[in-house]
């Protein structure tokens, strides 16, 4: 136990581990054990040529890096290349029959529509011209894309990069508001959308969101000269009316531009790719500038090397494309290997909880992508579901949040059928790719535990003063990485002082320093790190809980509580109090079936103590029907942290199921 606010005190035991198949080890990408001491510091930073090699260059670079203006750092400095040349027609000569996507509709008596890739080629050449000529985009402009799981979003984010626009895509479940603040920030003056939508058997009218989008950015000062909507159903059109000299239904320009061959634009390495925006029920959101060169090689090499994605695996990502896994691992990672993906339009238990192994199934999936939130939900449906498909993975990531060892043991013995290997994959926004995780042919898996650095990636354990936290110490601190990496954010746009302040204002001593040792990356999450070099992510730093000065992280107490058989979902905040300063209150959903009970909230009270001691002792165990979640499930703590501190709760419009939050404000205020 700490006895001071420097460290976090970690009470979690050491997990068993598991091991990958000599089946699994024989045809992984990634066989060779001197992998890591080729990526060491001796021969950093020049290893990572060999992820840049991975892509087709116009010019050559000249410098693997270029550290004159940290933390501003510049991958594969005097290269040129066009990201979406990489992604689709460097494919076509051996490889343009086959699939590039297959998109599932949520309606599952929609015929699921394969997408070769000399199709792709064509659809994203056609758009491209579209952009070019009829809405005026060029080179440096900013495209803004605001569109659900459809392959229409990313043959429009491939044209702007076919063009060297930059695009930023706006997750489709948010509001139009929250298009409309990053429309503005971005200075975009083209909205890409769609009519609408099927989710949860309902549909959904997208384009209205389109219209608030456009009305708030112009208040603010920015206009947006054209609304370019792509149709669900082409032989319909589902939106809100058309806004004459703004809004066009691409479907209808198309017909112009049918056959029409864009050449792509050579891109310097460091020139922007894409904007992507984190946000939050509060707080202006910030644009994560990524760049073309060193983001693609990095998202391409660790595709290939941590996801395993052979010529003839077909590969499903459950993430949305509105966010960084969607990009880089169902979009540009997985096309630049020329691999064949599955796009799903629907939720992952709808019609019911056994539709991803359906899917799965019907397409022969072996590699399968989803968050510890939908491996939760599936759980609550029991473990006899996915074996009544005849599917086979050979490999399972978990990425987004950290996983529960007992919901990690689940995805292996259930799902995964005691044969997949997991990744579990630590890593961020402004990372671009992964960071932390185990190269599955090279290192055993350990429940809870995301494993080592990759290759190239030296992290580091730092208390509140700068000092390292020792591995197998116990005790949890930042996590850091002590170098840059080429899928590095470059900085945030138009606001380079905050990318200085943000990431490496509390850990860089030395203004002036021109030596990349100086500038270690906070990414601002709590971990530990074991005497075996595995790291396990404690939560965000926000979301560390201050007791009478003993620091505990909120996903320890979370899976405490979820070693009770009758909870679902856990998600601990800190509530304030007048003596401790801070005190754990938790909100827990039940397995159907489940009874709330005074009976069950004090089991659930005693699993926490038993498991981390009387100090996580909650002060209230609220038991409530489900947890507010985001669009794509991710639990939005921050809410509830309001809720029981009786504060102004924000903006909960993003959310699947805002309903819900009025329920537990209710049950909490009364």
């Amino acid at each position: 136990m700490a006895d001071d606010s420097r460290e976090i005190a970690v009470h979690w035991r050491e997990e068993e581990y598991y091991h990958p198949s000599a089946s699994f080890k024989q045809q992984a990408n990634m066989q060779d054990p001197d992998i890591y001491q080729k990526f060491d510091e001796d021969h950093f930073p020049e290893a990572f040529s060999q992820y840049a090699a991975l892509l087709d260059w116009y010019t050559p670079w000249q410098q693997v890096l270029d550290t004159s203006n940290p933390p501003f750092w510049r991958w594969f400095v005097g290269g040129e290349l066009n990201a979406a040349y990489n992604c689709v027609d460097r494919h076509l000569p051996q490889h343009k029959n086959k699939v590039a996507y297959y998109f599932v509709a949520e309606r599952e008596e929609d015929p699921i529509v394969a997408i070769t890739y000399q199709e792709l080629y064509h659809r994203v050449n056609e758009f491209a011209a579209l952009l070019k000529e009829y809405a005026g985009v060029k080179k440096g402009d900013r495209v803004t894309i605001h569109m659900p799981m459809v392959v229409d979003l990313p043959v429009a984010m491939l044209a702007c990069a076919r063009l060297g626009a930059i695009h930023s895509v706006v997750f489709g479940g948010f509001s139009g508001q929250a298009c409309a603040d990053r429309i503005v920030d971005s200075g975009s003056e083209v909205l890409v959308t769609i009519d609408g939508y099927y989710r949860n058997g309902k549909w959904l009218n997208h384009k209205e969101k389109a219209d608030v989008a456009v009305a708030q950015a112009e208040a603010a000062g920015q206009p947006v000269r054209h609304v370019l909507i792509f149709q669900r159903d082409p032989a319909r059109y589902g939106g809100t009316p058309l806004v004459p000299g703004r809004d066009a239904l691409v479907q209808e320009l198309l017909s112009q531009y049918r056959g029409r061959l864009v050449d792509p634009e050579p891109m310097a390495a460091d020139a922007p790719l894409f904007l992507m925006y984190t946000s939050g029920s509060t707080g202006k959101p910030k644009g994560v500038q990524h760049s073309t060169g060193g983001y693609l090689a990095y998202a391409t090499a660790t595709s290939k090397y941590v996801l395993d994605i052979q010529p003839d695996d077909v590969y499903w990502c459950m993430a949305d494309i509105g966010w960084i896994t969607g990009h880089s691992y169902i979009v540009y990672g997985p096309l630049a290997l020329g691999a064949s993906s599955v796009i799903y339009e629907g939720g992952p238990t709808y019609p019911d909880a056994g539709r991803p192994w359906r899917i799965a199934e019907r397409l022969g999936v072996n590699i399968f992508h989803t968050s510890p939130t939908a491996i939760r939900s599936l759980r609550q449906h029991g473990d006899d579901l996915p074996g009544r498909y005849r599917y086979q993975f050979k490999l399972m990531v978990t990425v987004g949040e950290p996983i529960e060892p007992d919901v990690w043991r689940w995805y292996y013995e259930v799902v995964g059928k005691g044969q997949a290997v997991i990744v579990d994959t630590w890593w961020q926004t402004e990372t671009g790719g992964h960071l932390l995780t185990t190269l599955p042919a090279l290192k055993p898996m350990k429940p809870g535990s995301a494993g080592p650095g990759l290759p190239g990636i030296y992290p580091v354990i730092l208390d509140e003063e700068g000092r390292e936290v020792p591995p197998g110490s116990g005790e949890g601190g930042n996590i850091c990485i002590r170098n840059p990496w080429p899928g590095l954010m470059q900085t945030i746009w138009r606001d380079p002082e905050r990318f200085r302040r943000t990431y490496y204002g509390k850990y860089n001593k030395n203004p002036e320093s021109k030596d990349w040792r100086d500038w270690p990356y906070m990414a601002g999450d709590g971990a530990m790190q074991a005497s075996d070099g595995y790291i396990r992510i404690l939560g965000r730093i926000d979301d560390v809980i201050n007791v009478a000065g003993h620091r505990m992280g909120t996903k320890e107490l979370e899976s405490a509580a979820l070693k009770v058989p009758e909870v679902a979902e856990a998600a601990v905040v800190a509530a304030h109090d007048d003596i401790k300063g801070s005190i754990p209150e938790i909100y827990c959903s039940l397995h159907p079936g489940a009874v709330p009970s005074d009976a069950l909230v004090q089991k659930i009270v005693d699993a926490v103590v038993k498991e981390i001691g009387p100090i996580a002792r909650p002060r209230r165990v609220w038991i409530v029907p489900d947890l507010p979640k985001t669009r794509s499930g991710k639990i939005m703590r921050r809410i509830l942290a309001s809720i029981s501190d009786h504060r102004e709760i924000g903006d909960v419009t993003t959310l699947s199921n805002p309903e819900v939050v009025e329920v537990i404000e209710k049950m909490v205020w009364s």
